[in-house]
């Protein structure tokens, strides 16, 4: 290894595998969408709800982003790029008020998973609608699924129906399921004890 290669940090965290491939992993069954009772709320913690149709989900501005993703199965897939809906643009039109410190990110069939509210203000969080230049593929959440890639993907919600900010934090389905309740890829929090 020379100077130079020792100086660029690795793309790749602790314990991971890169692979060319997307695989697909979910719990359940791949929810079927109809656009006509598709709808997306943002509630909770904010000075005014909203809810949107999809017509009017789509209509919000987009952006591309392109970043790497990582599994706590151990794989990892580089510079995937994601079009959506900006996640604090999304949280903006709700008012977030200065007492929610946490968000409950709801799916498709009672899913849910939990995070800090600064990874949603984050630049690279993204309520994407397409991969590599394509529509998601209903297995990796068709219509719409968030994209948080500083933490391991299950953070990253399949079937975004919704987004509740919240003042105290509680577990999603994966953390009440053994999960690490941060989930950084980084420091390998890949498990943890149940509260």
């Amino acid at each position: 290894m020379n100077a130079q290669s020792r100086s660029v940090p690795s793309r790749l965290p602790p314990g991971q595998q890169e692979t060319e491939k997307w695989p697909v992993l979910h719990y359940g069954t791949v929810p079927r969408f109809d656009p006509a009772r598709w709808d997306f709320k943002v509630f909770g913690e904010v000075e005014q709800p909203v809810r949107l149709t999809y017509q009017e989900f789509m209509a919000l501005p987009k952006t591309t982003l392109t970043c790497d993703i990582h599994c706590v199965t151990a794989w990892s897939k580089f510079g995937v790029t994601f079009e959506g809906v900006p996640a604090k643009a999304v949280l903006d039109l709700a008012g977030v008020k200065a007492s929610a410190k946490f968000v409950m990110v709801h799916a498709e069939q009672g899913y849910e998973a939990n995070l800090s509210l600064e990874y949603l203000f984050a630049p690279d969080a993204l309520l994407a609608h397409r991969a590599d230049g394509k529509d998601l593929a209903p297995e990796h959440g068709w219509p719409l699924r968030l994209v948080v890639p500083r933490l391991y993907f299950w953070k990253s919600a399949k079937w975004v129906r919704g987004l509740e900010l919240m003042a105290q934090d509680r577990r999603g389905f994966w953390e009440r399921n053994g999960y690490h309740n941060q989930a950084d890829p980084w420091k390998e929090e890949r498990y943890s004890d149940p509260w």
